[in-house]
């Protein structure tokens, strides 16, 4: 689902990434650790198609996303990819629900997800398999709680059907009863729809739900920067 091959990434003319080869298959779940500017956040977001490497090639699935231009790395993110940002990126004035319906628009699912009858209703199903009562997808973004924004951050990276998301520190602000909440809730759609995850944290207590967990220092030639 993604490898890398002979990737380079430098800042300010200092080598941040070299990482000869890495690769992940579909499905699985890869918890990327390392601490605070090893460069963790650089990866994501070269595989998100946020930035793209000075040297080699980055694929996600069938497409070497860092040869296209930077509006078809635009539509190839908004179709494929889900991402978690750490600080959320909810829109705050904008409901529950049209925060996740907006990303069904800008991703182009709202006219062709009829599987489950309609983008409204899928929407409002992940929002319920997420534990958001109804009473609250009208409320804005900004009058939820941390854990509360966090799922529908789960849902809006969902709603287009991913075949991946990335997640960067999506935790690192929550308390231990609600990390855990939000991994088992993520975990479980990731796993119930096939998608592939991969999340970036200095957090190892985070391991226990992932199929895979690899150091940064593992791939990366140049050690932490």
């Amino acid at each position: 689902m993604i490898s890398i091959h002979e990737l380079q990434f430098s800042y300010a003319d200092q080598t941040v990434l070299n990482i000869p080869a890495w690769q992940i298959e579909p499905g699985e779940r890869v918890l990327l650790h390392g601490e605070s500017g090893s460069g963790k956040s650089t990866l994501l977001h070269l595989l998100a198609g946020l930035s793209t490497p000075n040297t080699g090639a980055i694929c996600i699935g069938e497409q070497t996303i860092n040869q296209l231009s930077a509006r078809r790395r635009d539509a190839f993110r908004a179709r494929h990819l889900g991402f978690i940002a750490q600080r959320l990126n909810l829109i705050p004035y904008l409901s529950v629900l049209d925060n996740v319906l907006l990303a069904a628009h800008l991703s182009h699912t709202a006219k062709r997800d009829s599987a489950h009858g309609g983008v409204r209703t899928h929407a409002i199903e992940l929002l319920q398999q997420v534990n958001l009562p109804e009473s609250l997808f009208h409320k804005t973004a900004q009058q939820l709680s941390l854990g509360q924004q966090q799922r529908v951050a789960i849902v809006r990276a969902m709603i287009h059907q991913p075949s991946v998301i990335l997640a960067d520190e999506p935790t690192s602000a929550l308390d231990s009863h609600n990390r855990d909440l939000f991994m088992q809730q993520l975990q479980q759609l990731c796993s119930a729809n096939n998608i592939t995850l991969v999340m970036v944290s200095h957090d190892l207590t985070l391991a226990t739900h992932f199929s895979q967990v690899q150091a940064l220092t593992d791939i990366n030639q140049t050690g932490a920067v």
